[in-house]
């Protein structure tokens, strides 16, 4: 009658290793080593100055100051690029322009954003792409999220 609990026993620390091993495989990044919504914030950022950019200097203006608010995530998506863990983010946010006249504000803008983690995991970084198709871009310009 002993051999039975402890039968029932081996049997269920085999299934929890078995799922915590299953957790763990390389080829699905753990949602513990996902972006936190700061940092998705800071990639936004990071995003709309680098749009900003390149505007300003076809214009040849100066580029105006803007908050992001009211970060909303919709979707995350684990992936691997370039071998290293990336996630594509995606939901909506509000930015304000802070122009000399009046704040303008815009409501529920769409994001997608990659963001990659690096190999050391200390560092994130944003992953925009060079050419845009239906399927994933081959070619990225990367910037570092600070």
């Amino acid at each position: 009658m002993d051999r039975v609990p402890r039968l029932i026993v081996n049997l269920i620390l085999i299934a929890i290793f078995t799922i915590a091993l299953t957790a763990c495989s390389p080829n699905t990044p753990s949602l513990g080593l996902a972006p936190s919504k700061p940092l998705v914030e800071k990639a936004i950022a990071l995003q709309v100055r680098q749009t900003q950019q390149q505007l300003t200097q076809q214009l040849q203006s100066f580029p105006p100051k803007f908050d992001i608010t009211q970060v909303r995530l919709k979707q995350l998506q684990p992936l691997f690029l370039g071998g290293l863990p990336t996630y594509r983010v995606r939901g909506y946010y509000n930015l304000t322009f802070k122009l000399q006249n009046q704040p303008v504000t815009q409501t529920k803008n769409n994001f997608d954003v990659f963001i990659q983690r690096q190999k050391e995991g200390k560092t994130w970084r944003l992953l925009i792409p060079e050419d845009i198709s239906n399927t994933l871009p081959t070619r990225w310009r990367t910037y570092r999220i600070y």
